[in-house]
């Protein structure tokens, strides 16, 4: 799918490490209105790589959405965060926050790293599959995206 941008679509890359999670979101997103493509990797190297274009991403498209994870090997979701809101062809991407993570020196550390918003994660599958769609329904829906 990376590469393939259809006219119309949003892009979303999900930085997550955990598979499950991954399946929850792409489940509570199957039944969206609107078109998107959903992007993800697995670790934080990954994601630069990804939002950089480099290899094997020289395909990807630019995400108009990131769901980001905190904790993630390689490279957390912090440093990921700092460097994309360090970057000037990065740092207009509305960056989601989407973590177990309750911590408050976490919640205030992403919030001063210019993260867009905080979520954290229900452990409850139907909660999880609420807080995904009102997700999209906010962020595609409702806000307007920053053009590409």
């Amino acid at each position: 799918m990376v590469g393939q941008r259809t006219v119309g679509t949003i892009d979303i890359l999900m930085v997550e490490d955990d598979p499950g999670d991954v399946r929850l979101t792409r489940e509570a997103l199957k039944g969206s209105k609107l078109l998107h493509s959903l992007n993800v990797v697995e670790d934080g190297v990954a994601a630069l790589d990804y939002l950089r274009r480099n290899a094997p991403y020289e395909d990807a498209v630019r995400p108009d959405l990131v769901l980001l994870d905190l904790n993630l090997p390689r490279k957390d979701g912090r440093e990921v965060l700092a460097a994309m809101k360090q970057d000037p062809a990065l740092r207009a991407i509305p960056v989601v926050i989407l973590t177990t993570s309750q911590a408050e020196e976490d919640v205030l550390r992403a919030y001063n790293l210019n993260a867009n918003c905080y979520v954290t994660k229900p452990v409850d599958f139907d909660q999880f599959m609420r807080i995904v769609r009102t997700i999209e329904e906010f962020w595609l829906n409702v806000v307007t995206l920053p053009p590409k």
